[in-house]
Parts: C-alpha cells; structure tokens; sequence
C-alpha cells in the first residue's frame, strides 16, 4: 500500500528556531595543583607586590575578546589568532613529544615485568567551562594535556625512572611556556578594545580613509608591528573567525595594492600609543 503523503503543513513550525546551546555544562577533570593553578592562574597582592599571574581561564576570556572583535574585519585581530593559536599548537606538540617519551618508560618497565600506574588524585578537581569561543576548549585541552603530563613525570619520580631534579625542570619547561603565552594577548586586548580603537577595521587601510581610521592605524602599528601581507589581504586566515566580510574585487584590489609599511613611527606617536595601554 502505497504511503501517505506527508507534507510540511502537517507539522507545526516554530516561527524562529533558538540558537544551539550546550545541553549540559561543559567540564574539565583535573589531577595535579600545577595544572590547576595553570588553569585558575594567581591573583596578584598589593600588600606584598605579588604581580598577578593570568591563567588559561583569563586566556580564554581574552581570546574570546579578540575572537568577537574579527568579526568588525579588523586585521590584527586575525593577526592575534593566528598568531597565539600557532604558538599554543607549537607547546602542545612539544607536550605531546615528552608524553610520549614517559609512556615509552612505564611501557619498557612492562615489557621486564614492572606494571605501574600513572599516579591520579583521590579527589580531583572537576571544572565547570563556561567558554565562548574555540579558542577557549583549545586552551582547556591543552591544560588537561599539561596535567597529564605532570601526572606521568610525578609517577616516574616516584619509580625512580626521573630524578627530583629532572622531574622539576620537565614542568617547569612546558609550564613556563604557557604562561608566557597566557599572557601575551593581555596588553593586546587593551589596546584593541579601547574605544577609539574598536572601529579598526581593513577598510582603514583604503584610500580616502579619515583622519580618525589613520589614528587607529598608526596607534595598531606602533603598539603591535606592521600586518604580514598574507594576514592583511585575508589569504591567510585563522583558524575560527567571526568575519563575515566579503570584499569586493575593486575593494580587494585596492587591499593588495596597500602597503601596510606606513612611515616611520616616530617617538611621540609610540609614547601616545602606550597611553593606551
């Protein structure tokens, strides 16, 4: 027997579709205080001039920032993203290597007839996520991946495979360098989310911008350095991007043909550009 038809009238639809959203919240399982504290960073103490120490929850607020802020078109955002997501992606293949290294021991100790376990915590710290933007979960799993690895170097001080010494050094090494990258984005955000600067867009760089587009340039140039030509043209993109901006191709022409060498910054413009910060 033949079906029915059924046609879209015999279902209701909604007059507008809510947006996705998380069904449940998003959580991260921690072992170790080095990773937690890399995550929850440090607040600073006036008292005592203890300098604050950002961590990756302040990272991913700040990158979100910046993640927003491409959607305005505007190149060093871009540039940003580019930039701090090839260096997280560099420490994290760096994390990866010394993993893998530490599985290869405890798998050696398995082949003489040594099985050990990788030390984990009798309570571990269970994050809630509240992140906006890809940035933010990249981040997130590289701090589970820092733990991780923090876990296998403890364990292999503890079986006598690594030294107090050398146990020490291995996180300080890949824990030193995601702190710097946490905090490298923190004056960036500043700069471009400054009220003046929020407008800063790649129509700026085309002839017959206003004095006010060249202010924001100059102010760009002299906090953050001149655009690689790829980055500036929009060949080259990061990896998530809120930019919807299709130019045309007089407009993208003009991009192509506009240097992104402007003269040379003088004293007085970089100290006015500080004053942002």
């Amino acid at each position: 027997m033949a079906s029915p038809d059924i046609s879209s009238s015999s279902f209701p639809v909604p007059a507008a579709l809510g947006p996705l959203a998380d069904e449940s919240p998003d959580v991260m399982t921690l072992h170790t205080r080095d990773a937690l504290r890399m995550f929850t960073g440090r607040a600073g103490d006036a008292k005592t001039q203890v300098p604050a120490i950002p961590g990756g929850r302040r990272f991913a607020a700040v990158l979100k920032s910046i993640w927003f802020l491409s959607a305005n078109d505007n190149p060093y955002a871009d540039w940003i993203l580019i930039r701090v997501y090839q260096s997280l992606a560099v420490i994290r293949v760096q994390m990866a290597q010394a993993v893998a290294l530490h599985e290869a021991e405890i798998e050696a100790l398995r082949r003489k007839g040594l099985s050990i376990c990788v030390l984990g915590s009798r309570n571990p710290a269970t994050v809630s996520l509240v992140l906006r933007s890809p940035y933010g979960y990249a981040a997130a799993e590289a701090i589970v991946e820092f733990d991780y690895h923090v876990r296998l170097v403890k364990t292999l001080v503890l079986k006598d495979r690594l030294s107090d010494d050398a146990g020490r050094a291995a996180i300080r090494q890949i824990g030193r360098s995601l702190r710097a990258l946490f905090l490298a984005p923190i004056s960036w955000e500043r700069l471009l989310l400054r009220e003046e600067m929020l407008a800063l867009s790649r129509r700026d760089f085309l002839p017959g911008a206003d004095d006010a587009a060249r202010s924001r340039i100059r102010a760009a140039v002299a906090m953050l350095g001149d655009l690689p030509g790829a980055v500036f043209t929009g060949d080259e993109l990061p990896r998530h991007s809120q930019r919807r901006i299709k130019p045309s191709p007089a407009e993208l022409r003009l991009l192509q043909q506009a240097s992104t060498q402007l003269d040379a910054v003088t004293e007085p413009e970089v100290r006015a550009a500080e004053q942002l910060l």
